[in-house]
């Protein structure tokens, strides 16, 4: 009697769509189309996806694990909403790691890794020049990952990758609007220190380069307006 056949498996299908919700939920939020405090609905993504309740959960559970979903209990997900103490911390974090990272791109640099880099300035640019605003978001975060990944750390890389989403959620609540979010200019002497092998200035203007981005965030607590408003009020 002849075996019957085994029916292929619907594992990695199941996966895909996972990550094909995650990454585009995800891809909204970091270019700032979904903003922090929207409501996440189950139903409307898996309509949006074709897929069931149970995908679009384990989607959105997994970018609640990379900090960029909130998951409240009989109240379901919602884009993150990081305060101003997250955001000291995210930067904190990322200026203890980023230098090292650069020490490994020097280590790691060579002329395929340049032109990919420089590549990249191309692109942030042009985003920059046509006033694509979404694009270079974007774009910004992706050059810090792409130093990551040519630093060949992939511990450091996976840190960052969620340290980047963190950033593009807390640029978007906190930053001045009259200033950019992470200008070409800095990337550029990122690079050039880079290619250059100086690896004491890649770690100056990385350092650098983060100080301003967060420099130019109005990070304000607002139970500091409430405790002034109450001395004001009670006097």
């Amino acid at each position: 009697m002849a075996a019957k056949p085994r029916q292929k498996s619907d594992a990695p299908d199941v996966s895909d769509r996972v990550i094909r919700i995650r990454e585009g939920v995800s891809a909204a939020i970091l270019e700032h189309r979904l903003l922090p405090g929207t409501k996440l609905g189950e139903d409307e993504i898996g309509e949006i996806y074709g897929a069931s309740r149970t995908l679009v959960r384990t989607a959105l559970q997994q970018l609640a694990h990379e900090g960029i979903v909130n998951i409240e209990k009989n109240r379901g997900a919602f884009v993150a909403r990081p305060t101003p103490a997250d955001a000291r911390e995210v930067f904190e974090a990322r200026r203890l790691i980023e230098p090292t990272i650069v020490d490994h791109a020097v280590d790691a640099v060579s002329p395929a890794w340049i032109e990919r880099l420089q590549q990249h300035l191309t692109q942030e640019r042009e985003a920059e020049l046509r006033g694509d605003a979404r694009a270079s978001v974007r774009l910004s975060g992706e050059f810090h990952r792409l130093v990551a990944e040519m630093s060949g750390h992939s511990i450091y890389l996976g840190f960052l990758k969620e340290l980047i989403a963190r950033s593009s959620l807390i640029i978007l609540l906190y930053r001045r609007h009259d200033t950019p979010a992470c200008g070409t200019e800095h990337h550029a002497e990122i690079v050039t220190a880079i290619r250059e092998g100086d690896r004491e200035a890649a770690r100056v203007q990385m350092l650098s380069h983060l100080n301003e981005i967060e420099a130019e965030l109005f990070l304000k607590d607002p139970a500091a307006d409430e405790l002034r408003l109450a001395d004001v009020l009670g006097a």
